[in-house]
């Protein structure tokens, strides 16, 4: 299961059983913390601390002990009886039996145990794909919220500084006091945005360290790395994801099994209806003492009389999982390549408007306010269109930081649906506190001068 999952996520799973492997587990958890966390290392965290997915490997152990169990044959069973009155000796009987049948249904059983063990070891390492494309998630929306905020920040200081300079201004008679409330209206609206982005960004910490699985001082220690990555060139192709997921989706894998398993309980049923519905036959030795102290011995046969039950009920049940296997097997491959389509069209899409907002909308906005910040300078607008035009462009960065958020969760989206990594080079990470190209010169920059009228 370990090299399935390592081949899907490129991340190590540690099964926590108390050994010294699991005390290094936690001592790499705790190194990772003191870092500014990446994606990757979110996702290597959650693996190695989450109690959840612990609790799945559990299921390992359990599927581990049914097959063992299924390759042992069951018990003798023993049956003593002591008669009264005991004069002139004790008369007693003894019996011990053993199902004659268990010996010929053992292979069948075992295999179909075997086929149960390969079902949930598929269904384990789903579960952590799937937990891992849930943390990408998280992350990148978590990574989306900050920089919204670093972007709201940004431009409260400039309307706050701002206005400070129109009431100044208006004390001065330079300015009307229409133009000072105007100033006022947009540090407040900023000020509200920014106290909503800073509550978004608690939320979505708390989210993602549950996916982590952390609490206590744990969950306040870890930051994450710099601001969204750029788009990354070149882009993976759009083809073949369908076969690629029908290839690596570990649930059809496990549906798989599972047609594997209910064949080999659809064989039981059949052995057992061939049988003519017996299923217990019980032959061992017999040894009663008569009264008078005889004593006498022989073999004994236990069979049930398949009078009413010859095993149809059984059989035609098992049929009907046979049949129902098969269809949930054809019905989840075509779910699959559906949501393959539906998550390759959201990136693609999600990746075409950042690129739109990127290349065209914010210089265009940036050259706007610039040439708005001339003609205010020359008298030519007034402050109001001044406005417009700043907060035009502080919704351009901030719907850019939005569908550039949009872009890495589709794609960790899509990564989940084709159970593992795209067929692409990984995202160029940006250290942290440094400016992604593309990004630093579209920013909102601090216009605290230029809030001002050059000719006053």
């Amino acid at each position: 299961m370990q090299d399935a999952v390592r081949e899907r996520i490129g991340q190590r799973i540690i099964w926590n059983q108390a050994t010294d492997a699991d005390a290094a587990a936690t001592e790499s958890v705790r190194e990772l913390l003191t870092l500014d966390l990446s994606a990757d290392q979110c996702v290597q965290v959650a693996l190695l601390n989450n109690r959840r997915l612990q609790a799945t490997y559990e299921e390992l152990g359990v599927a581990q002990a049914d097959l063992v169990k299924a390759g042992l044959l069951q018990n003798p069973v023993f049956i003593g009886q002591v008669r009264f009155p005991a004069r002139p000796a004790t008369p007693f009987e003894a019996d011990v039996v053993l199902n004659f049948l268990d010996i010929f249904i053992l292979p069948l059983r075992k295999r179909a145990a075997e086929a149960e063990f390969e079902r949930v070891k598929s269904r384990v390492a789903s579960t952590v794909v799937e937990h891992a494309a849930q943390v990408r998630c998280a992350f990148y929306t978590l990574q989306g919220a900050k920089q919204l905020r670093e972007l709201r920040a940004t431009a409260a200081q400039a309307t706050e500084a701002s206005a400070e300079l129109a009431s100044r201004q208006f004390q001065a008679g330079n300015i009307s006091e229409l133009d000072r409330s105007n100033e006022q209206a947009l540090r407040e609206q900023t000020m509200a945005e920014l106290s909503l982005s800073e509550g978004e960004v608690r939320t979505l910490r708390e989210r993602l360290n549950g996916f982590m699985g952390l609490w206590g001082e744990d969950a306040d220690r870890w930051q994450i790395a710099g601001r969204l990555p750029d788009l990354p060139e070149p882009e993976l192709s759009p083809d073949d994801l369908e076969s690629l997921a029908v290839s690596q989706r570990l649930e059809l894998s496990q549906a798989r099994q599972e047609i594997e398993a209910v064949a080999q309980s659809l064989g039981l049923a059949r052995l057992r209806r061939a049988a003519g519905g017996v299923t217990q036959l019980d032959i061992g030795g017999h040894y009663e003492r008569e009264p008078e102290g005889i004593g006498t011995a022989g073999p004994s046969l236990e069979i049930t009389l398949p009078l009413f039950n010859q095993g149809q009920p059984a059989l035609a049940r098992a049929e009907a999982m046979w049949r129902q296997s098969q269809q949930h097997f054809a019905a989840l491959s075509a779910q699959i390549r559906s949501e393959v389509r539906v998550a390759k069209e959201s990136m693609f899409a999600a990746r075409r408007l950042a690129e739109r907002y990127q290349q065209i909308t914010l210089p265009l906005r940036e050259r706007i306010v610039q040439e708005s910040q001339l003609h205010y300078n020359a008298m030519q607008i007034g402050p109001i269109q001044l406005l417009q035009a700043r907060q035009a462009q502080l919704d351009a960065g901030r719907q850019y930081i939005e569908s550039l958020r949009n872009y890495w969760v589709s794609r960790a989206e899509l990564e989940r649906v084709v159970g593992g990594r795209l067929p692409t080079s990984s995202p160029t990470m940006q250290p942290t506190g440094t400016e992604p190209s593309g990004q630093q010169s579209h920013e909102p920059e601090r216009q605290t001068q230029e809030h001002g009228h050059g000719g006053h």
